[in-house]
């Protein structure tokens, strides 16, 4: 590969919730003993680094996103030697590890809030979001959380309202306090000292809030099937311009390490997203791109999108693709077996670093989850919307064996349909699995797909097409995102080539020129003549 690119630029990332990848022990709970179990796994598919959801000490009320002890291993994940074996391990495959760094707000029941709840003297009062009941003895201002009801909560020892953006376990750090800023930078040091490679940083646009405190205004398009906190628009309580004064911290501290990388999860507009990789590359090095996880599946929407995003980057912007993660519906479900190939074409070709959510890669989709095994609390606490996130963290499925070789005990989610599985994948040529793996190994073998440029071939309906160059090799790439055969005119564009890869796989090794007819759902690569 280009020495001139990072690993994190040409390297295809893997997103694994620890919780439902592999269990070790039987208690139903995915390890990291059991992730380290799986490293060759995804060796050989193709992945250049995991990330892992949060592992730290937790109560989990929300699963590790309320850390209780930023140093130290939540003990149903394992131990602190767990974790260094696993990170010997991956890098002795020529992998890398993310962990997720969890800044905007900690657990109720860590040792920071226990001491700032103590008393208003508390020395570490000023470490969190504090405020006087309105003057009618409610809370501050209408800020909303956004798992449901107002963001403050009442403190009756000391009379106070603390601010959550999420549950009332999970207070908001006060990061305009540089006791705040230097406890939390040296949590990033901690990590990187004992081998991390980088860190996905979660809720970024959250953390730092209006000192003001002002209301948020009404939102006039409002819909019932929306979350509850989007009645307001969140003007005030997110996206402050000195949340990229925090980030620049957070990427020195990173940059005083080799080859290290940030990466934001941000849910924002791409005009308003593109500022996170800040003045001159001083943000995080890949602001998340969540276009392809929201957008319908529709080529002209997803062309247009594409092309604007690549218009917004700055000059020093990285790009970067996304089609399922941890919150949100898993993209099987979303848009069909069939078409959930074509994604994965398009999320391996197109021009920057893309994540994979484990699961994806053999087609696992949503499960639904039983009144009495639910476990999220946003479903608990907004029911009814479809917002709950159990269906898409469901347990990891190996093989057709009990439990699909996740757990020799109860696993803590329902699982899927089991003869959806690894083991069974790996032995069919046409499986989602094997699709991923020759997708995985073309774009390592073409550094046209890994960090070649990238331009839009003109297509209509429901076709989506594009080139990927480096030097003089010269690849094309046409998506059918419709139900319909499609017919892609090469004459007119001068093109004509050897189909290298395509989700069905009788056709690689396909000579193409004057026109080329895509099945629904098909997709091709091209390496053009």
């Amino acid at each position: 590969m280009e020495n001139e690119y990072k690993w994190w630029q040409s390297g295809v990332i893997y997103q694994i919730y620890p919780r439902s990848f592999q269990d070790s022990n039987g208690d139903g709970i995915g390890d990291l003993t059991g992730i380290a179990s799986r490293l060759d796994y995804l060796r050989d598919l193709g992945i250049d680094a995991i990330w892992l959801s949060p592992i730290f000490r937790s109560p989990m009320a929300d699963f590790g996103y309320d850390v209780a002890d930023y140093t130290a291993i939540e003990p149903m994940f394992g131990s602190m030697e767990d974790f260094e074996r696993l990170v010997e391990e991956v890098h002795r495959r020529g992998m890398k590890i993310i962990l997720d760094y969890v800044p905007n707000h900690t657990s109720e029941d860590h040792a920071w809030f226990r001491e700032a709840r103590s008393s208003r003297e508390s020395p570490k009062r000023d470490w969190y979001l504090w405020s006087d009941p309105a003057s009618d003895g409610g809370p501050p201002n209408n800020w909303q959380s956004v798992f449901g009801g107002s963001a403050w909560e009442l403190d009756e020892g000391s009379g106070q309202y603390y601010y959550h953006a999420f549950l009332k376990q999970q207070p908001d750090l006060n990061w305009r306090n540089p006791q705040v800023q230097e406890a939390m930078l040296d949590v990033l040091r901690f990590w990187m000292d004992r081998g991390v490679d980088g860190f996905r940083i979660d809720v970024i646009w959250h953390v730092i809030k209006d000192r003001e405190l002002r209301d948020n205004p009404i939102n006039p398009n409002h819909t019932p099937d929306q979350s509850p906190h989007r009645k307001f628009l969140e003007i005030y309580n997110v996206d402050q311009p000195e949340v990229h004064e925090i980030i620049s911290m957070m990427r020195d501290v990173s940059d005083g390490y080799e080859d290290r990388v940030l990466i934001g999860e941000i849910y924002l507009p791409v005009e308003r997203l593109v500022a996170y990789y800040g003045e001159k590359g001083t943000g995080v090095h890949l602001p998340y791109n969540f276009q392809l996880v929201e957008l319908p599946w529709d080529a002209r929407t997803i062309a247009r999108t594409v092309n604007d995003y690549e218009a917004l980057l700055p000059e020093f912007g990285w790009p970067n693709w996304v089609l399922g993660n941890h919150d949100k519906p898993r993209v099987a479900t979303r848009v069909g077996p069939e078409q959930a190939r074509a994604a994965a074409v398009l999320l391996l070709t197109l021009r920057g670093t893309p994540t994979i959510y484990y699961g994806d890669e053999i087609g696992m989709t949503n499960v639904p989850i039983p009144p009495d095994r639910i476990q999220d609390p946003y479903e608990k606490n907004v029911p009814g919307l479809g917002l709950g996130r159990d269906p898409q963290r469901t347990p990891m499925q190996w093989s057709g064996a009990k439990n699909a070789g996740f757990t020799q005990g109860t696993p803590w989610l329902p699982l899927g349909a089991t003869d959806l599985n690894v083991e069974r994948q790996l032995v069919e040529p046409d499986s989602m699995l094997a699709l991923h793996k020759r997708l995985l190994e073309l774009r390592r073998r073409e550094p046209a797909l890994s960090i070649g440029d990238y331009a839009p071939l003109e297509a209509g309906g429901s076709l989506m097409a594009w080139v990927r160059k480096k030097d003089a090799r010269v690849l094309f790439v046409v998506l059918n995102m419709g139900d319909e055969p499609q017919d892609f005119d090469l004459s007119e564009r001068n093109l004509e080539g050897k189909i290298l890869l395509g989700t069905h796989r009788g056709r690689e090794g396909e000579w193409v020129e004057n026109s080329v007819t895509l099945r629904p759902a098909e997709a091709i690569v091209v390496e053009a003549d």
